[in-house]
């Protein structure tokens, strides 16, 4: 997303001696992928508005702590935004539950439903997070088979793209998951 990482790495570090010009830089740069990212895991406008927030001021925070030989500032930022949008949905989540009308308390509080149900959140922000440091085709075509329940033929077709395109981009982005994941269970 960013065109010069090292202009990225440059404001982090000026960030971290407290430069207000260099902090307006970076957010002008990265605010939209974070208010992205946020939507796309919060859903609700407000909730992703507060999260943007959080995740900028734990920027101006810690950016003394970023080193640039564990990943491109893109990557940190989007790290701390997903990490707080986890947080957010989990504390969601808990308050949801502890308001939960049903005549079967015993089963509404049951902590395999409850871990199960947090396990498989947990798996999908990770896989959300994954996407968003795909390239656009791939990730538009695998959003469009997972999330939208898309064939790969429907895919081509509302993209006006080749058939062949569609699933070389597919196979290529399920390989670069797997790769970001560590995994071959993608």
């Amino acid at each position: 997303m960013t065109a010069d990482p090292t202009l990225a790495v440059q404001l982090i570090q000026q960030v971290a001696h407290q430069d207000r010009d260099a902090f307006s830089q970076l957010y002008d740069r990265f605010s939209t992928l974070v208010f992205t990212l946020a939507m796309r895991m919060l859903k609700v406008r407000s909730d992703a508005e507060d999260l943007l927030q959080e995740v900028f001021v734990q920027v101006w925070r810690q950016a003394q702590g970023y080193n640039p030989e564990r990943g491109s500032p893109e990557a940190w930022i989007i790290n701390i935004a997903r990490s707080r949008a986890i947080d957010k949905i989990r504390s969601i989540r808990r308050m949801e539950k502890s308001f939960v009308l049903t005549d079967d308390l015993e089963r509404a509080e049951s902590s395999e439903n409850v871990e199960s149900s947090a396990a498989e959140s947990e798996a999908r922000l990770t896989m959300k997070g994954a996407l968003a440091n795909l390239p656009v085709a791939q990730r538009k075509v695998l959003e469009l088979a997972y999330f939208d329940g898309l064939t790969q033929t429907e895919i081509a077709e509302r993209l006006a793209e080749p058939l062949g395109t569609v699933k070389t981009r597919m196979r290529s982005g399920i390989q670069r998951l797997r790769e970001m994941l560590g995994t071959q269970a993608v």
